[in-house]
């Protein structure tokens, strides 16, 4: 059975998701809607690389934790050192490549963090008493 605190941290890593999937989608759809197709483009390469960097952590930090995560392999690793060049150079490539929006992508790119100010909120909000 888990632990009571594992459970908790576990629902709070579920809700993030959900709320990364729903932040990129609506903000992707309201930068299309007032801006056009490259923000709207712009928008969600940025969400797409954010929510990449958040699956990539949530897997460090069950194979570093031991929360039923596989344990980390030695190229998940350096795969993991190395995301940030990766996430770089895919940021580089659309902005250089294509004509979307580069404000938009910076945007996109703190669906992430957005997702965790909301989920603080509610955590502030409807947290549950730890103490039973």
């Amino acid at each position: 059975m888990t632990a009571p605190e594992n459970m908790g941290f576990s629902q709070t890593v579920e809700r993030l998701g959900k709320l990364i999937a729903g932040l990129a989608a609506a903000g992707a759809l309201a930068a299309f809607l007032f801006r056009g197709w490259k923000w709207g483009a712009g928008f969600a390469a940025g969400a797409a690389i954010s929510c990449f960097n958040f699956h990539w952590l949530k897997r460090l930090t069950e194979a570093l934790g031991g929360a039923g995560g596989k344990p980390l392999r030695r190229s998940s690793a350096l795969f993991l050192a190395t995301r940030y060049l990766l996430l770089g150079g895919a940021a580089y490539v659309i902005l250089r490549y294509t004509s979307i929006s580069f404000p938009a992508v910076l945007a996109g790119l703190f669906v992430s963090v957005a997702a965790v100010i909301v989920e603080i909120l509610f955590e502030l909000t409807y947290g549950r008493n730890l103490d039973h």
